[in-house]
């Protein structure tokens, strides 16, 4: 009797064991769930409280998710491709004095930028590591401190440019800067969702989109820049029909070691839509037939072929009807190929030296 209420005691003991340790298991699973959730919940409140922020009057509005872009091993092919600008003497000493490299400590910016007269006006907000104290401290010293009704503003003269820069901590981990010298208006303004409802609507299309452009314009700079073209590539038809459209909206989002490039051009006129779909596709037909001439074989570079093929072929056009809009969709990938293509400067296929 003993033997066995040893052995029941023994396995009601074990059960108890396995019980608490499914218990600790299930609670880390779901703490762990809970981290991923609340972050990714926390990332994507910060990225549309930032794009809230930006000015109604904008022209176009840049937006990059750094922290997003860097668990992506398209990251790494575009810093083999991209060279590296020189290091200016200002930017050494404000990573010495302030400890902040925007290389790892920059999770995410929006840049807005806005013309109301000549000179083009930039408005950015940085969410990042920021050592606020090393920063401001930094900032007094190469500027000025300005107190601006409870808001505290720094303005610094960066060597080389043309105007004094301006900024103010929103909170601890997110800075608003502009070069704007009405710079209380743009950090002190208060936005509300339907006073930009139109921009609103765009960024919402780009949900979890690491990096995009949204391009409001009047159709004369797009215009003006199809007419600037290399004469291969210009086209007064084109510019035509560019010029027509009120939205533009460039998105790419890594997949693996490519770069998936959506470019959305939004009228309301269905026929400019119809046309610039049938130019489109009649681009690409054209030019996958001129990649596969005998002559064409001959003279490019077999390498630089094989790069336009490959974007080729992974290109589509498409239509979008919203009701109150009509888009235009041209989609296609980045590829290593691509890139390196491009960081060769062999864009126009010369045929590479034949080996001794």
């Amino acid at each position: 009797m003993l033997l066995l209420q040893w052995q029941s005691h023994r396995v009601m003991k074990s059960q108890r064991v396995l019980w608490s340790a499914l218990m600790v298991l299930l609670a880390g699973a779901a703490a762990l769930f809970a981290y991923h959730h609340w972050q990714a919940r926390d990332s994507f409140t910060g990225r549309a409280e930032m794009l809230q922020l930006m000015p109604e009057d904008a022209t176009a509005v840049v937006f990059v998710d750094l922290a997003q872009f860097r668990t992506s091993s398209f990251l790494a092919q575009l810093f083999d491709w991209a060279s590296r600008p020189a290091v200016e003497e200002d930017y050494t000493q404000f990573v010495k004095a302030t400890g902040f490299n925007y290389e790892k400590d920059l999770d995410r910016f929006a840049v807005a930028f806005s013309q109301p007269s000549k000179e083009p006006i930039r408005f950015a907000i940085a969410e990042g590591r920021f050592d606020r104290k090393r920063i401001e401290e930094y900032a007094e010293r190469s500027g000025l401190r300005i107190s601006h009704n409870g808001v505290v503003v720094f303005s610094v003269n960066w060597k080389n440019a043309a105007r004094p820069s301006y900024f103010t901590f929103l909170r601890h981990d997110r800075i608003a800067w502009t070069d704007d010298p009405s710079y209380a208006a743009l950090f002190q303004k208060q936005r509300s969702a339907s006073s930009s409802a139109e921009w609103a609507e765009h960024f919402s299309r780009l949900g979890g989109t690491p990096i995009f452009a949204v391009l409001r314009q009047d159709g004369s700079a797009v215009a003006s820049l199809a007419e600037q073209a290399p004469g291969g590539f210009r086209s007064p038809q084109l510019a035509s029909l560019l010029g027509q459209l009120q939205w533009i909206t460039i998105a790419g989002k890594p997949e693996g070691d490519l770069l998936r490039v959506v470019i959305d051009g939004e009228c309301t006129s269905e026929t400019t839509i119809h046309q610039l779909k049938d130019f489109f596709g009649g681009i690409m037909v054209l030019a996958q037939a001129g990649l596969n001439t005998p002559d064409t074989r001959k003279k490019l570079d077999p390498q630089v072929r094989d790069a336009y093929l490959e974007l080729l072929k992974s290109a589509e056009v498409e239509s979008l009807d919203r009701g109150t809009s009509k888009s235009v969709r041209v989609i296609f990938d980045v590829t290593p190929k691509i890139l390196q293509t491009a960081r060769t400067g062999n864009l126009t296929g010369d045929p590479a030296p034949a080996a001794q």
